[in-house]
């Protein structure tokens, strides 16, 4: 039995193009960001989603409701896959934020709360792992999928690898709106691995005269085919 769990960052949000911080929509160019996903989706069936999920965070939601026809799955709504909380300060300007609060490096303090009723990194990564904990072991053997933010994606790394959630990896990741991040479980080990990080070909054809044919292109490379079903056994001890 196999669990795929699919990990979609929201399109751009207004708050990121404008310098705020808080619960914001989607910019024009996220909207048109979700509806290249929907439309890579619907061509291709490459995800066929038991469990579609999104943070009650209005860029998630409505990246979400975008592209749930080529999903065909019911949405629910789950609060504890929302991006890192920032306490009281919705549509703060970023500077007035800094200056209110000052900088804080979570490196030097992973337990310091940004802001009166924010949170610190210690506390949201212990509730991205807790969340992710529930959701795989609740729909497992099953197809997940949940349209998140940039900071429950780069906690999923810290959860499957079983890093420490008191210290900043010193790598960091650059996931861009609307990238797919791709997990699975199967074979006799059932250990986690992971598939694609930061799939976002759709992309790359907004604002050019020509459009992906999703249609004339495979869900899966043609290689993928030619794999052994279970691990052979160097992949087993990676």
């Amino acid at each position: 039995m196999t669990t795929n769990l699919y990990l979609i960052r929201h399109g751009e949000a207004l708050s990121a193009i404008q310098g705020t911080i808080g619960n914001s929509e989607l910019s024009p160019l996220g909207i048109v960001q979700a509806e290249h996903l929907r439309d890579r989706l619907a061509a291709t069936h490459e995800i066929k989603a038991d469990v579609f999920m999104c943070s009650t965070l209005h860029r998630a939601r409505q990246t979400a409701q975008i592209i749930a026809p080529a999903l065909d799955s019911p949405l629910l709504v789950d609060e504890e896959i929302e991006e890192m909380r920032a306490g009281g300060t919705d549509g703060m300007p970023a500077e007035e934020y800094q200056r209110t609060y000052g900088p804080i490096d979570f490196r030097k303090a992973p337990l310091k709360q940004p802001a009166p009723g924010g949170e610190s990194w210690g506390e949201f990564q212990l509730r991205v792992g807790t969340a992710l904990e529930r959701i795989v072991n609740t729909y497992e053997d099953k197809t997940i999928v949940l349209v998140c933010h940039g900071g429950i994606i780069d906690g999923s790394f810290i959860y499957f690898f079983r890093l420490s959630s008191l210290a900043v990896p010193q790598a960091g990741f650059r996931t861009r709106n609307t990238s797919i991040t791709h997990w699975q479980k199967r074979g006799p080990d059932r250990r986690w691995r992971l598939m694609r990080y930061n799939d976002a070909l759709h992309l790359h054809d907004i604002g050019t005269p020509a459009r992906i044919p999703w249609d004339q292109i495979r869900a899966l490379p043609a290689s993928d085919e030619e794999r052994p079903t279970e691990p052979v056994p160097t992949e087993e001890h990676q």
